[in-house]
């Protein structure tokens, strides 16, 4: 019966599906640490008191990187190439979604509309790591080889999305709401196309890797456009709602080191 705890355990049993999964999670949380790093740098003045959680998120960002190179290490692997199909982060970009490498790549401050645009994506991509970290966590939080890495990178996500809650509703409180909503509702609505289809070019390559049948790697698409039909009639709503925290500050103190693995 297929599942996601039946799923991922054979991608961890392979090296070949191993080395391909820890390589794109790499990459993602790489990208994402020099993005968060570039923003960090070119904050507006005005809302210069953001500068410190933006470095905190981008060291998490690099940490897990780390962790998940780490994790190749381990097992005596080296990084593969990340095949262009499977870049989220690259692939949201060219979708408009979120400030674009070329203006970060700039000296030029960020305007407050651009930060509102960073923390609403973040928001939606926050969620969505949050939720994939939360199904990982529930099924292999207590696995030799990965567990410790999982409850680590899992624990950094909640604080991530916590943050996202709090500083937009911050903003929103200060007259922003309306912008905010906006850049919500259009970053969900392009991020569940994105994500279906890397997740359908990534299952491609696992199938190809793992020597899937035919019917096992239809049933699998099949699977990841019935997710897709589902968040596209309303399931994107938990990606744009927002309110206060439990975890207040989340990113107000210094980042953790990555585990010893």
């Amino acid at each position: 019966m297929l599942s996601a705890r039946s799923l991922f355990q054979e991608i961890l049993d392979s090296d070949d599906s191993y080395q391909l999964f820890c390589s794109i999670a790499a990459s993602g949380e790489t990208q994402g640490g020099w993005e968060n790093g570039r923003i960090a740098a070119l904050v507006p003045d005005s809302m210069c008191e953001l500068a410190p959680k933006i470095i905190r998120h981008g060291a998490d960002e690099d940490k897990h990187g780390r962790i998940f190179n780490g994790l190749l290490k381990k097992r005596g692997l080296d990084p593969v190439d990340v095949p262009p199909e499977t870049d989220y982060t690259m692939l949201l970009e060219r979708q408009g979604i979120g400030l674009a490498h070329d203006k970060l790549r700039q000296d030029q401050r960020l305007s407050e509309r651009d930060i509102i645009v960073y923390l609403s994506h973040s928001r939606v991509t926050e969620q969505r790591a949050a939720d994939q970290m939360d199904m990982l966590v529930r099924y292999f939080g207590d696995h030799p080889e990965v567990g410790r890495a999982i409850r680590q990178i899992c624990h950094d996500e909640d604080n991530h999305l916590a943050y996202c809650h709090e500083e937009l509703l911050r903003l929103a409180y200060a007259g922003h709401g309306r912008a905010i909503q906006r850049t919500l509702h259009e970053c969900a609505l392009t991020e569940i196309t994105v994500y279906r289809d890397v997740s359908l070019a990534v299952m491609s390559h696992m199938g190809r890797l793992l020597r899937w049948p035919k019917a096992k790697s239809a049933a699998l698409a099949a699977g990841i456009h019935a997710m897709y039909a589902y968040e596209r009639a309303g399931g994107w709503r938990r990606m744009v709602s927002l309110k206060m925290p439990e975890r207040r500050n989340a990113l107000g103190g210094p980042a953790t080191t990555a585990p010893v693995l």
